[in-house]
């Protein structure tokens, strides 16, 4: 495989120690806010669709015994 040059080159002291400072930290960040749903949100809309196909269901059931 052929070798990439890089811009830079590596330069390593011919005296003294070498060392390398590579520490880890804990970073802080904003919190990341989800478009999240509330379980009583869900509930209250899950009763109002089952409120809606009922009030459907009696005005089907009165059209056909109206007839």
């Amino acid at each position: 495989m052929a070798e990439v040059r890089s811009m830079f080159r590596e330069v390593l002291p011919k005296q003294g120690q070498l060392s390398v400072e590579d520490v880890t930290t804990m970073v802080t960040c904003k919190p990341k806010i989800l478009p999240l749903k509330y379980l009583t949100l869900e509930k209250l809309e899950k009763m109002q669709q089952t409120a809606q196909d009922t009030v459907c269901q009696q005005k089907m059931a009165e059209k056909e015994n109206g007839k």
